[in-house]
């Protein structure tokens, strides 16, 4: 009887041992399958699921925004405004003219971008400002931009480079201008919006672009994953990565959603935690540069910027659309009427360039 119940013991004893390490393994694996879950967010599998990683929103001035919803979010760390665009606008003295109309159109737009940063700001989110690089004078652009954003030391500074067909945007080399008359005027460089395409380029020509090459990059590309793609030349991570925007987000289908904003907002994800992208704002530094090598670069992929919607290539409709033209100086006009400038007077406005106002360059 004794050696029956020493039995019986020793088997539940044995059962209770099999039993726990059974739960300690089955602890294990799930243990180990969010880690792995976690590790394959940082591979760039759609990290925005990810509710320890910051968001950033950015719009232009069509885009309509309730703060008071926008806030509630507590992953929104930050807001990038549409500022500048090309050149600064004519100043027409006749305001019923095209002309006129296009000046109202740019004032009006400067104001909503002052008075969204003041809320912005008040309500406790970082904020940035970018300029959308077209074909033209890059230093006067630059000057412009820093003229309509007048950027505070706390606020991230961007140039947007939409595409490297420079009829329409600014060329990689002009960025490159663009970039040093910040830094001359801020002694900080700003960051770099690109899409895959222009990135992966000029990562692979890094030699030839070694400012734009360093710049922070504010990576577009609207794919539920990029794993393989960083790092990518100079960049081992995107300071932050847009991944949603009109085109990826219907009534039904969409990346992330923001409550208190339009279905085509653009939304952006850090690779950072919610208080250490406070902490990086508002990438002022540069990244290192790394050696250089004879052989090309394996992580550098260059493939097509895929989306769901192909006729929607572009993260913002309205960048293909110029709001007003781009004269040279000696090609301005009040009222639509050309005015003669001569050799001159072109040399003296170029030489006080950083003198003058957004304003007076038009009538320069």
């Amino acid at each position: 009887m004794t050696n029956s119940i020493a039995l019986y013991n020793s088997q539940r004893w044995n059962a209770s041992v099999t039993g726990r390490k059974l739960i300690l393994l089955l602890v294990t694996a799930i243990l180990l399958l969010v880690s792995a879950s976690l590790a394959y967010s940082e591979n760039y599998n759609e990290p925005w699921r990810d509710r320890t990683k910051g968001l950033v929103l950015d719009a232009y001035e069509l885009n309509s925004l309730d703060w008071n919803q926008i806030v509630k979010n507590p992953r929104i760390v930050g807001f990038i405004g549409k500022a500048s665009d090309g050149l600064s606008a004519e100043y027409c003295s006749d305001r019923s003219t095209l002309c006129g109309a296009k000046w109202r159109k740019y004032s009006v737009t400067k104001e909503l971008y002052h008075t969204r940063k003041m809320l912005a700001k008040a309500l406790g989110l970082k904020w940035g400002a970018y300029h959308l690089g077209r074909a033209g004078n890059p230093e006067q652009q630059a000057l412009h931009f820093l003229q309509f954003t007048k950027p505070e030391k706390d606020e991230a500074i961007v140039l947007d480079i939409e595409s490297m067909d420079s009829s329409k945007f600014m060329s990689l080399k002009d960025a490159e201008r663009f970039a040093r008359y910040v830094y001359k005027k801020l002694d900080r460089y700003p960051m770099l919006y690109t899409n895959h395409n222009t990135a992966a380029f000029i990562a692979a020509n890094r030699k030839d672009y070694p400012l734009l090459s360093r710049m922070q990059l504010w990576y577009a590309r609207y794919k539920s994953d990029v794993t393989g793609v960083f790092p990518l030349g100079n960049w081992d991570d995107p300071a932050i990565w847009q991944f949603a925007y009109g085109g990826n987000c219907s009534k039904k289908p969409c990346p992330y959603r923001v409550k208190g904003t339009p279905r085509d907002i653009d939304v952006n994800v850090s690779m950072k935690s919610i208080a250490d992208l406070r902490k990086a704002w508002p990438f002022n530094g540069l990244v290192d540069e790394k050696p250089f090598s004879d052989e090309p670069d394996p992580n550098i992929i260059m493939v097509s910027n895929t989306v769901e919607y192909p006729e929607e290539e572009k993260h913002s409709k309205f960048v293909m659309d110029q709001d007003y033209s781009e004269p040279e100086i000696s090609d301005l006009s009040v009222a639509g009427i050309k005015k003669p400038v001569t050799e001159e007077q072109i040399a003296m406005c170029n030489s006080k360039i950083d003198e003058l106002e957004s304003d007076a360059l038009a009538n320069c």
